[in-house]
């Protein structure tokens, strides 16, 4: 009995398992699905766990491995300060080339102007040529560029500022030591011979004293200096305070001054006598200058000064005594052209103050050479002659036989 119950406790319970499964298994399904997935995603990466797994020794595996940190990469220094200077060329390059100069690069050079004395005559130098003032050229900015002022007009170089040169490096003044000089002023001289006066009211500012003429009529031209020079013989005492004296043969002459000459202390001076150069004159002539031989200098004198105080004015010095004139500075811009040299005695033709001309400023630097090349004109081929190049298929003539005699 207990059997048949089990029996049929087995074929009812049997079914009834299966169908629960079967409504377990549909409702199990979809959620099935996404855990799959999962595992198939976890899949590559629990592959090298599992491999460190089996690299690791079995007592090792089971302890957790620490994660390690990285050191940090110590930069080198000169490979950054390279890097910087680069980086820093490169900047200026780029600032370079926007700040690009297009301006002139030539530079303007003013054409020489004459040299004037204190009368506005051009100088001559000891040869007798005309002496001129060096060109002026026009400054450079510090990159080296030609300099113009806010107008837009160049700015050429003075005494004291002269600019720049081509590479942007300040021109500095060069210091030279100037020469010494010896000032010599004669006011209100007189010119003896033989203490007879030949020439009164001298005056004369010297800059710089070199050679004093004395000429005298049947004695010669007596160059006198206070330093030795060439052909020159040595007179003691010769400057004495406010005198000169020189001997020659038995001739004595003074040039005398209400100032000093060279100091109170009596001085030597060295004389030479040139009997060959002789004054259309009757009279003495004083002169002075810078020349040992002849053509001398015989500058005019200038006007005396008013005398102030209780003094009696003397009456006129004869014509013939009086030396002449200095002639009046010519205005500021004009010059008196040079004229052939006059000689005392002579008559002067007038020079009348005129305006210095002004000459064509130059260019300087690559472009004016450019420019200059341009303007060249090429030469011109010569043309060959017919008889140098003959004829293409011509045929040259023979010459004709000689007549038999």
């Amino acid at each position: 009995m207990r059997i048949d119950g089990s029996l049929r406790l087995l074929l009812v319970g049997i079914p009834m398992l299966m169908v629960v499964q079967v409504l377990a298994a549909q409702d199990a399904t979809p959620a099935a699905a996404p855990a799959a997935a999962t595992v198939q995603d976890a899949t590559p990466a629990a592959a090298p766990a599992a491999a460190t797994a089996q690299a690791v020794p079995a007592p090792q595996a089971a302890t957790t491995a620490a994660p390690q940190v990285a050191a940090p990469v110590k930069a080198d220094p000169k490979a950054a300060k390279a890097q910087a200077a680069e980086e820093k060329k490169e900047k200026k390059a780029e600032e370079a080339k926007k700040k690009i100069y297009t301006g002139p690069n030539t530079v303007i050079v003013l054409a020489p102007t004459p040299m004037l004395d204190e009368i506005g005559t051009q100088r001559l130098d000891p040869d007798g040529q005309p002496m001129f003032n060096p060109a002026v050229r026009q400054q450079r900015d510090k990159k080296g560029h030609p300099l113009f002022d806010d107008k837009g007009k160049p700015v050429f170089q003075t005494a004291t500022e002269l600019g720049y040169d081509e590479k942007g490096k300040k021109i500095h003044l060069s210091k030279v030591k100037p020469p010494k000089m010896t000032p010599v002023t004669i006011a209100r001289g007189t010119f003896t011979v033989d203490g007879m006066i030949g020439k009164a009211e001298l005056n004369y500012t010297i800059p710089d004293f070199k050679y004093m003429y004395l000429y005298a009529p049947g004695i010669g031209t007596l160059v006198v200096s206070n330093e030795p020079f060439a052909g020159a013989t040595l007179q003691k005492n010769a400057f004495n305070d406010k005198t000169l004296t020189i001997t020659t043969g038995d001739h004595h002459l003074q040039v005398a001054s209400d100032n000093n000459l060279l100091g109170k202390k009596p001085l030597p001076a060295y004389v030479l006598l040139d009997r060959t150069f002789v004054l259309p004159t009757p009279y003495p002539v004083v002169g002075y200058g810078g020349l040992t031989k002849a053509p001398y200098v015989w500058p005019g004198s200038h006007e005396n000064a008013e005398l102030k105080g209780a003094f009696v004015k003397p009456p006129p010095i004869p014509v013939n005594l009086q030396p002449v004139l200095l002639l009046t500075p010519c205005p500021a811009g004009q010059m008196r052209r040079a004229a052939p040299p006059v000689l005392p005695g002579e008559k002067a033709p007038p020079q009348p103050c005129v305006v210095i001309p002004k000459g064509s400023a130059t260019l300087s630097g690559p472009a004016a050479k450019k420019q200059v090349a341009a303007q060249t004109p090429a030469a011109a081929p010569v043309p060959a002659t017919a008889e140098a190049v003959p004829a293409p298929n011509a045929v040259t003539p023979s010459p004709a036989p000689a007549p038999q005699q």
